[in-house]
């Protein structure tokens, strides 16, 4: 399949596999904007059983994306026990289990009766897109930035680098909470009273798994919220501060491969050990294996990410780069740059509901079947566009449109701009990140499209390799929680296990792309600044 895969009820074994030589497994699960799936693994880190579910999303305003936690949480128990039904065995063979979520979607509820006071708020949501842009021209900021570029200057100091150049964007949770806290009296009361509990996806799952016994994040999680000092490696009190936001709201921040605790046996009939966190992009840099420095990882599925390992060094950078957590385990602590990009399964997905194909399978065909998309471009922009423009009111569009367009050529066109879009994270990288790659590797429902596949080598001139399983948050997550419990020795083990499909490797030169791609910008810088209000 192309384009997002398809969301099977449940999946039996592998044809062939022989039973693993123990008895225990481990479960690996991913909490993803489109589908929450889970995968029973076993020591030969082959895929046993596995179930997933579609994560519907709600627009209740134009710009605003929330999920149902009670919904959600349903899902979540329902695909563990479907894949464990699935693998055919039971759930007291299950070793430990590792969770993968989608990272800065954030709920609040209260402490004392569990309940929350609103829907998860996704990371795709522009509700504080205005204090966004309030924040980001205010005085304070800019006096901010220009100290810390004074005092780097003097100093050359990393961190103060990383301040000087210091923004908030929707993608943050700092300012969709601050909204929160501003906007909903009944948050407002229970902070007061200190009655109130904060979380991403991964904090809310734990302490429902523990029935309120546990409550903490990770440090891949924690920094991708905008409310982390990944330098301290602890919740920043300055933003903290400046945004009005209690530390006393933030939950304390552990190990990624940590004994979290066990989820209470009413849920699944036995206590089964939580021994990972982690966001999900994390997660599927570790499930690639891309542990050295200068390992880059491409994941297309509902977004684009591109992250590069930086080793043991925060790297902050002009253009659209951030620095996270990478994973913390004991006293490794490993640090990723990763830009992103929205619009990339989500297009596909919009195109399949418009009945340009019934199955994103046959999206691959459909761009092949065709020269070039006859002057037909996509702005993959339904969530605004992030870097290198950053502008939250683009709009997606085609432009180029003829009588003789056709179905075939807007399907071309789609893909076409998700290569481009992977073309300008990489350039980016290249520019800013002065850091030799040493591998590429790709995951995600999109990078099954060899059509994508193959013109983003060809626009790189990089080889890319295509693992045989995808799903790379869960197999990270698994891994975590393996590494944990002893399932599996090391890293150079989880090495030996990864399977590469197969290895894209550039077929045209960039100079041949290189007119559709200028094309491609003017629409692109067309469809900016096209909505006054979000």
């Amino acid at each position: 399949m192309s384009g997002l895969p398809g969301v099977p009820e449940q999946t039996r074994p592998e044809q062939g596999a022989p039973d693993p030589l123990r008895a225990g497994f481990v479960v690996g699960l991913d909490v993803g904007s489109s589908v929450i799936r889970c995968h029973v693994y076993d020591q030969e880190a082959r895929i046993r059983g596995s179930s997933a579910q579609k994560v519907e999303s709600l627009y209740p305003q134009t710009g605003w994306v929330e999920i149902d936690p009670d919904v959600l949480w349903v899902q979540f128990v329902a695909v563990i026990k479907e894949a464990v039904k699935a693998a055919g065995i039971e759930m007291n063979q299950i070793l430990s289990l590792g969770i993968s979520t989608q990272r800065a979607t954030f709920i609040t509820w209260n402490k004392k009766t569990g309940n929350h006071f609103h829907n998860f708020i996704s990371w795709q949501d522009l509700r504080a897109t205005d204090l966004v842009k309030s924040w980001n021209s205010s005085l304070i900021i800019k006096l901010i930035r220009g100290s810390c570029r004074l005092l780097h200057f003097f100093t050359r100091s990393k961190r103060l680098l990383a301040a000087s150049l210091f923004s908030f964007t929707t993608q943050h949770v700092s300012l969709r909470l601050a909204w929160v806290l501003q906007n909903l009296m009944e948050v407002q009361k229970a902070v007061e009273e200190g009655n109130c509990c904060f979380g991403t996806v991964d904090t809310w799952l734990l302490h429902k798994l523990t029935k309120g016994s546990e409550y903490a994040t990770d440090f891949s999680n924690a920094s991708t919220t905008g409310l982390f000092d990944s330098y301290e490696m602890c919740w920043s009190r300055l933003i903290a501060s400046l945004l009005s936001i209690p530390l006393s709201l933030l939950p304390p921040v552990r190990d990624t491969s940590h004994n979290f605790g066990t989820a209470d046996e009413e849920i699944f009939g036995v206590p089964v050990p939580i021994t990972a966190l982690v966001a999900d992009q994390q997660s599927a840099m570790f499930g690639e294996c891309c542990f050295h420095t200068g390992d880059v990882k491409l994941t297309m599925g509902t977004g684009t990410f591109l992250d590069i390992n930086t080793g043991k060094n925060l790297l902050q950078t002009v253009g659209g780069f951030y620095p996270l957590i990478g994973w913390k385990i004991g006293q490794e602590v490993v640090c990723l740059a990763e830009s992103n990009a929205g619009g990339t399964g989500t297009a596909i997905k919009w195109a399949q509901q418009l009945n340009l194909f019934t199955d994103a399978a046959e999206t691959e065909k459909m761009a092949k079947h065709l020269e070039d998309s006859e002057g037909v471009y996509f702005v993959p922009s339904f969530s605004g566009l992030q870097a290198p423009l950053n502008d939250p009111h683009a709009c997606a569009s085609f432009m180029g449109l003829k009588p003789s367009t056709n179905k075939h050529h807007l399907v071309r066109a789609i893909l076409e701009s998700i290569a481009f879009r992977n073309k300008q994270l990489y350039d980016m990288m290249q520019k800013e990140i002065h850091i030799p790659i040493t591998k590429i590797r790709a995951d995600g429902g999109v990078c099954k499209n060899s059509f994508v596949m193959q013109m983003t080598s060809d626009l790189i001139n990089q080889n890319i390799d295509r693992p045989v399983h995808i799903d790379m948050s869960c197999r990270g997550a698994a891994s975590l929680a393996g590494l944990a419990v002893g399932f599996w020795t090391d890293k150079e083990e989880l090495k030996k296990l990864r399977q590469s499909e197969m290895v894209f490797k550039p077929q045209k030169k960039w100079q041949e792309y290189e007119r559709s791609m200028e094309n491609w910008i003017k629409a692109v810088r067309r469809s900016m600044n096209w909505y006054t209000k979000i």
